[in-house]
């Protein structure tokens, strides 16, 4: 099965997710460190689980995969520091636009090639905190 028979999450939740971090009126350095950071939650979340060398891996492999359609994201890493710096300084040198989709197709390509690898099930219940995002406060039902 390749990863894109099935999504683990739509699209369009990530895309969601990424737009509002990246907050309004983005541009291609908001759209990379929204990236970085969401990149940096998915790692704390999935560590535990798989380990630092596994969440390198599939940072690796989704990066290698998301570059057969943004070349550009292509190049080599060393370890996810520099994985993560190089992802950082190619989207920060696009348009806002062309960072935005391929920052959503990195990440939906990690998370459905990690529920491939662990299940469905378990991926989005290990990634529900990365891509939950909690209102503004004037937004959330604030009960005395």
């Amino acid at each position: 099965m390749s990863t894109s028979d099935k999504k683990v999450l739509p699209p369009e939740a990530i895309r969601s997710t990424l737009v509002r971090r990246a907050g309004v009126a983005p541009d291609a350095t908001a759209v990379a460190e929204a990236t970085l950071g969401t990149l940096h939650q998915l790692a704390a979340q999935l560590s535990p689980v798989i380990g630092a060398r596994g969440v390198d891996a599939l940072l690796t492999y989704s990066l290698h995969q998301t570059s057969h359609a943004f070349s550009w994201l292509e190049g080599d890493h060393e370890d996810t520091a520099t994985l993560l710096a190089s992802i950082k300084a190619h989207l920060e040198a696009q348009e806002a636009a062309a960072a935005l989709e391929a920052s959503c197709a990195l990440l939906v390509t990690c998370t459905d090639l990690l529920g491939v690898l662990i299940g469905e099930s378990l991926t989005r219940r290990l990634l529900a905190p990365v891509w939950a995002i909690t209102p503004p406060t004037s937004v959330r039902e604030i009960t005395p």
